[in-house]
């Protein structure tokens, strides 16, 4: 599993880059043919994991619920992020995987809700199966943010 979190930690580091390489008007734009932005992909990112890995696992979040449903899955951007809550999904990147990695060698995951998961159809049945879709997750994400980039800049 020491090889997924490198995954993870890396994607998360691009992630990071890429918030404090783009302007805030950048990361909040929604160019045409979109339905969200930059941000939003990077905040649900972080949210997809919480839910996927601690909720399903019965744990609570490291995030408010506020985020969480701010972000999650079937959500969009409703306004403009403000700076603050830049810096706050930036905050968390490493942070809440930082947990996650810690708590999975601690063995804290110990039971698992089985979820079907949207995206693929595939079925998760334990941490290990939800951590590996997390990454995949999140590289569909980093692709989706570098075609928002291109659209941007273009």
């Amino acid at each position: 599993m020491e090889f997924t979190f490198q995954v993870l930690n890396n994607t998360r580091g691009i992630f990071k880059k890429i918030i404090e390489n783009n302007s805030l008007e950048d990361l909040n734009r929604i160019p045409k043919g979109f339905n969200n932005n930059i941000i939003w992909n990077i905040g649900h990112v972080v949210v997809s994991e919480q839910l996927l890995v601690y909720k399903l696992s019965g744990l609570e979040s490291l995030l408010s619920d506020n985020m969480i449903n701010k972000y999650r899955k079937d959500s969009k951007p409703q306004s403009n992020h403000h700076q603050a809550e830049v810096d706050q999904i930036k905050n968390v990147l490493h942070s809440t995987l930082e947990k996650t990695r810690e708590d999975y060698y601690d063995n804290v995951f110990d039971k698992y809700n089985t979820y079907t998961v949207s995206t693929t159809g595939n079925t998760l049945t334990n941490i290990d199966e939800a951590l590996q879709f997390v990454a995949i997750h999140e590289g569909l994400h980093y692709g989706y943010v570098l075609a928002l980039l291109k659209a941007i800049k273009s």
